[in-house]
């Protein structure tokens, strides 16, 4: 099952999560401290720069499927991310604003052409679709190595380096996995689909040329422009799912069910990630007015890197997830992709459960230990790796191939739409700046925000049970017309 290739891909992956991750959970006091944006501002551009990136998948699958193929996509992608953090390390150099906005924007237009073809590309590394969904939450954990790693240790980085430093060393892990995809093109290209193995043509490279420009200049002017962007955000996801349905309506009757099966999937897991864009905005905030001590009295963090407790559960997780359901499966026990995603729903309820009875009962001293946060981002990060690593294999294994980069990038349309709609959520409870975090008020405006999100997940948990049987019938019904046509063919 396991090769050079994919383990080269997964380094790769590695260090994305490293570099990426590394530069968000810096974000918040970089804007916050250095560029003097208030909380509700930071919230909102550090919740855009977690999924806006994902948005402009929609870019990033048209370009792979149309233009460049999925390795050219993938290797500009990393030097995207290079130069996009040169760009912060420069912004942060001069406390310059707008060139520290263009470099996120960068590098959230790299991850946009990154995600749908990463995992096309990785797909086709293995010998068989088993191997592949078997393997991905491996992936999965190996990605969240680099990103517990960048989450932990980028704030303790930014007090030896300061913000410039840290942000040259996620250029310079960009750039590692650059080098790693240039060195390995022979052998990936041997396994890519023919747009890859023929030359783009300059008509080609002049249409990726003029999008990226576009795309890059818009999500500047998203960033800039706060109040605007979200709406924007909207209007985009809005269209790429228009596009979908325009397009399976185009499709023969069995594709057009297996395509409305990716849109039912689609819905949940924005719904999913609605609750892990928290962790990023709400989470944060909370952490840094009440998150204080060390991880069971020896182990120092600081509050905005208890995000880096999730990919720590998640790099467990991984193996986790895989191992157990295909222990089901060789015992016949086999559950749908949207009944595990209700799985995951009972996980996020039981974190968010955990968090919520962890404020209303918080001291006079306003102080929750870390070790809950420990424990709320376990079940978290097994809900995420359920969603994350499955969701992705199950539209892979449903979409028509003509269109398979396009359909992996709705579950990217997912991530930005729900990043948005989180962060304005998160902004209710942004505090002014100076203001005092007293018991009453954590109880008050942390309490009820977290134990609505909780219930609101309880009922999650039946409508994704409801869409699980639902997919299940329109499946069934895309597999006898499949044979049907196949019979009347043959005919």
């Amino acid at each position: 099952m396991w090769n050079r290739l994919n383990k080269s891909m997964m380094v790769c992956q590695m260090m994305f999560g490293l570099s990426f991750y590394g530069v968000m959970v810096i974000l918040t006091r970089f804007f916050l401290e250095n560029l003097n944006y208030s909380e509700a501002d930071t919230m909102m551009i550090v919740g855009a720069f977690s999924s806006i990136g994902p948005l402009f998948a929609i870019a990033g699958g048209f370009i792979a499927d149309k233009f460049l193929g999925a390795y050219r996509s993938l290797t500009i992608s990393y030097f995207g991310f290079a130069m996009g953090y040169a760009l912060l390390v420069m912004g942060a150099s001069s406390l310059n604003i707008p060139m520290s906005l263009i470099g996120i924007a960068l590098a959230s237009y790299s991850r946009g052409l990154m995600s749908p073809s990463y995992p096309s590309l990785y797909k086709r590394t293995f010998k068989s679709e088993e191997d592949f969904e078997n393997a991905y939450p491996v992936n999965y954990s190996v990605n969240n190595i680099g990103a517990f790693l960048g989450q932990y240790l980028f704030p303790m980085i930014v007090l030896i380096l300061g913000f410039n430093g840290s942000f040259a060393l996620s250029a310079a892990m960009a750039t590692l996995a650059l080098i790693i995809l240039i060195t390995s093109r022979k052998p990936l290209l041997s396994v890519a689909t023919e747009m890859d193995n023929r030359p783009a043509g300059v008509k080609n490279w002049l249409a990726f040329g003029v999008i990226s420009a576009s795309m890059i200049g818009l999500v500047f002017f998203m960033f800039s422009h706060m109040d605007i962007g979200k709406n924007i955000v909207y209007d985009i996801g809005a269209a790429a799912i228009g596009y979908f349905i325009w397009l399976m309506m185009q499709a023969n009757r069995s594709d057009a069910l297996r395509m409305g099966t990716i849109l039912i999937m689609t819905a949940l897991t924005t719904a999913f990630f609605v609750y892990y864009g928290q962790m990023m905005t709400s989470m944060t905030m909370v952490t840094i007015n009440t998150m204080r001590g060390d991880l069971f009295g020896i182990i120092p963090i600081a509050p905005e890197a208890s995000m880096a407790m999730n990919p720590l559960w998640c790099i467990l997780g991984g193996p986790l997830v895989s191992w157990t359901f295909s222990s089901l499966e060789k015992r016949n026990i086999n559950f749908s992709t949207a009944t595990k995603v209700s799985f995951s729903f009972v996980l996020t309820a039981i974190a968010f459960g955990i968090l919520t009875m962890a404020i209303y009962n918080i001291g006079e001293n306003v102080i929750i230990r870390p070790e809950v946060f420990l424990a709320i981002h376990f079940f978290q990060a097994l809900a995420e790796v359920i969603v994350g690593s499955l969701v992705v294999a199950f539209i892979l294994s449903v979409a028509p191939k003509h269109i398979e980069n396009f359909s992996v990038s709705l579950f990217s349309v997912a991530i930005a739409l729900s990043g948005i709609v989180g962060a304005v959520f998160s902004t209710s409870i942004a505090m002014e700046k100076g203001q005092a975090i007293t018991q009453e008020l954590v109880q008050t405006v942390y309490g009820d925000y977290f134990s609505l999100l909780t219930i609101l997940a309880v009922v999650m948990v039946a409508i994704a049970l409801l869409a699980s049987r639902m997919i299940r019938i329109m499946l069934k019904k895309a597999e006898d017309g499949q044979e049907q046509d196949a019979a009347l063919a043959e005919a």
